[in-house]
């Protein structure tokens, strides 16, 4: 089983906002899998589908997203997968917007959501897809702007990335992350 976890806000207030992107890739491959029912489980939500024939758990933690890690290590534990075996996708403000970056392991890179699932886990070793949604316009305080909206202009590009983040989350659950990092980054 793989276990893809997208990274947000929980509630209607934080739709739509660049700091859930990570939400927005989750509902585009629940969506391709034809919107399976959700469950309430490891401080979360949670659907089962079939992502090119692998069983493939999709995560959406409802602890705010500097809370992640919780619901993260509930549902590796529970279902006994494996590090590798889990895709984190979130926002990153220091990546332009419309490009992604998927990377195996690695630090945080200051994103606080990544930060705290791989200090609960134990390990950096968490395979991750970084959304673009930057950079932070001078005149803007980064936590206004990750909590802001897409504008009407910027709609088109964003919806985009977000369907290419699904293509290279779907090929990883098939391939792996090194086929899907020499195709993507």
């Amino acid at each position: 089983m793989k276990l893809i976890v997208g990274l947000g806000n929980p509630g209607r207030s934080y739709d739509g906002t660049r700091h859930n992107v990570g939400f927005d890739v989750l509902e585009k491959l629940s969506e391709r899998a034809g919107s399976p029912p959700r469950k309430a489980r490891f401080q979360g939500e949670v659907a089962q589908v079939s992502l090119r024939g692998v069983s493939t758990l999709l995560l959406w933690p409802m602890t705010w997203m500097n809370l992640s890690g919780a619901s993260v290590l509930a549902a590796r534990d529970f279902y006994k997968v494996a590090d590798p075996d889990i895709l984190v996708i979130c926002d990153d403000f220091q990546i332009p917007r419309g490009m992604i970056r998927i990377r195996g392991k690695g630090s945080s890179g200051g994103q606080k959501g990544l930060a705290d699932i791989t200090r609960r886990l134990g390990s950096q070793e968490i395979p991750r897809l970084r959304v673009g949604i930057g950079p932070v316009p001078a005149n803007w305080a980064c936590p206004d702007f990750v909590l802001g909206r897409f504008t009407k202009e910027e709609r088109p590009e964003v919806d985009a990335v977000i369907d290419r983040s699904a293509d290279a989350a779907e090929e990883w659950a098939a391939t792996g992350i090194e086929a899907v990092m020499n195709r993507y980054n």
